[in-house]
């Protein structure tokens, strides 16, 4: 009997004996099963500045997982080795979240990250985690493109504290070409999860020829700040030839620091630069008095300058979770 999917927008009809595009999601008699429940093929301590979120208990670490699969396919996958592997072909560790959770609490990480591949296909283990972990004090964080369903996505944001959502242009054309998606499903996550009050920072990973032109990253940019509000942080990454697009070159620092200052003269407040080392792309500054409130070297915090969440010279409150 074939079974339907209902997790993410591809609702994948599955024969017996097969998975969905996701490669772990199978029809087992009948029943859908996840296979990967409790094996993480990937597992670090990470700044958190790494995820990235910038705006979100700064200069902590953070216990991060992920398995293996993926419900999209970018042709640009800087993880391709497993969000695009099968289950049966990756090495994986039985770590179930009970013991995810005491992890964390033994190394002190105030936060658990789901992240690397897409934890929306690992969602059964996700949910269980964070669950878990918020009993237990620790925060959630998602790393994630976004591609689901809204029933779903609700479920879990319950107990998710933070995301950093991938959007990869703001063209359907894209979507379809480059990750074999669409743009609706991904916005539409955004908006719901900063409905349901979780922090949520954006990632744009800027390609050379494909989304890089000055009105693309406009479109983008007055699109976040209409839809999630102009004190959403925004970070565009820097691409590097990997999996199918190896052919294309590098984006240039010249390139990043051009979006960043489109967002910001679209109103956008707190717009960084990744990947690539940026003398002001990688701080954060007052919107209203303009000091600079934390210098960044990449991942390393070299200075804190924020009182209680709030600029420490105009005392303006600034987005984010702070302790």
């Amino acid at each position: 009997m074939k079974v339907q999917c209902e997790l993410c927008p591809k609702l994948c009809l599955i024969e017996p004996g097969q998975s969905g595009e996701c490669r772990v999601r199978i029809n087992i008699d009948g029943i859908l099963r996840t296979v990967v429940y409790g094996y993480p093929c990937s597992m670090h301590i990470d700044p958190i500045e790494k995820k990235p979120l910038f705006h979100f208990l700064p200069g902590t670490g953070i216990l991060s997982i992920a398995t293996v699969g993926c419900n999209l396919h970018c042709k640009n996958c800087q993880n391709w080795e497993i969000s695009q592997a099968n289950p049966e072909d990756t090495p994986a560790a039985f770590w179930p979240p009970e013991k995810l959770v005491a992890l964390a609490r033994q190394y002190r990480c105030r936060s658990l990250a789901y992240t690397y591949t897409d934890p929306i296909i690992y969602y059964e283990y996700t949910y269980d985690t964070a669950k878990l972990a918020r009993d237990a004090g620790i925060r959630n964080v998602l790393v994630t493109a976004g591609y689901i369903n809204e029933e779903p996505w609700r479920r879990l944001l319950e107990y998710i504290d933070a995301a950093n959502i991938d959007l990869k242009a703001i063209s359907d054309d894209f979507y379809r070409d480059v990750c074999s998606a669409t743009l609706k499903p991904v916005q539409n996550a955004m908006v719901v999860a900063k409905a349901c009050g979780v922090l949520v920072e954006v990632t744009n990973l800027i390609i050379p020829t494909l989304n890089d032109k000055p009105e693309q990253i406009r479109e983008l940019s007055r699109w976040i700040r209409a839809n999630l509000g102009d004190e959403t942080p925004l970070h565009f990454s820097g691409f590097y030839p990997r999996y199918k697009m190896r052919h294309l070159p590098p984006t240039s620092l010249n390139t990043l620091e051009m979006a960043r200052d489109i967002a910001m003269s679209e109103g956008l407040k707190y717009v960084y630069v990744g990947n690539l080392r940026s003398k002001q792309g990688e701080n954060t500054y007052c919107p209203g008095c303009k000091k600079l409130l934390i210098n960044r070297s990449g991942y390393t915090i070299l200075q804190n300058e924020l009182k209680d969440g709030c600029c420490p010279d105009c005392g303006k409150e600034i987005y984010g979770v702070w302790k």
